[in-house]
């Protein structure tokens, strides 16, 4: 006999699938780089991952949890984004750091500029954010900072930098303006912002 099939009410996930838990940080991250947190919904990043909306609690506690798993994931994924960059030895130690800035603007490229640094985009909303977010957020950047700062100490070592060259003001200095180019290319749909502020801070960099 073919069991009779409830209506109304969605299926059950597993509270522990690896995957479906995943997907949904992964739908989440993509959505927030693009929209924000404030006008991101969570119908959508549901929808886009096939996962009913009851079944949402299983995963996360509330759209703030949900967040801070988000930020976490995003910049775990931009770190090891950089490292592919700032750790290739077959390049030299600035190289590294224009590979980087070329790799950055193919992928906004990639998506029509449609989206930026989910970090920064988040960073414009932090007063109306949950207030943890705001040392998650900054952590994440500090942690951004000193890989580059290690970069251009390398660079320092070997003779393409001054003995004197601040590294850690350079690198503090190099995300500053960094993301302020990233906001511009998005507006302006291109990478020529990337390029121009990679022109002025290699120009600028003590030789």
């Amino acid at each position: 006999m073919t069991p009779i099939k409830r209506r109304g009410r969605p299926p059950k996930i597993p509270r522990d699938n690896p995957d479906t838990r995943a997907a949904l940080i992964r739908s989440g991250t993509a959505i927030l780089t693009e929209q924000g947190f404030s006008a991101s919904g969570i119908d959508g990043i549901l929808k886009q991952v096939g996962v009913p909306k009851g079944s949402f609690y299983y995963y996360f506690d509330s759209k703030e949890t949900f967040g801070r798993e988000i930020i976490d994931y995003y910049g775990r994924y931009f770190a090891r984004k950089l490292d592919r960059c700032l750790l290739d030895e077959a390049l030299a130690p600035l190289e590294r750091i224009r590979a980087f800035v070329q790799d950055a603007a193919a992928g906004m490229a990639k998506y029509d500029f449609k989206r930026g640094c989910l970090v920064g985009n988040l960073g414009q909303e932090i007063n109306v954010l949950p207030e943890d977010y705001r040392r998650q957020l900054s952590d994440i950047l500090l942690d951004w900072q000193q890989r580059i700062a290690g970069c251009l100490r390398l660079a320092r070592d070997s003779g393409q930098l001054a003995p004197s060259a601040d590294c850690e003001g350079l690198a503090e200095f190099f995300w500053i303006g960094w993301e302020g180019a990233v906001m511009r290319a998005r507006l302006a749909k291109s990478p020529q912002p990337l390029e121009r502020f990679a022109q002025g801070f290699f120009a600028g960099l003590p030789g």
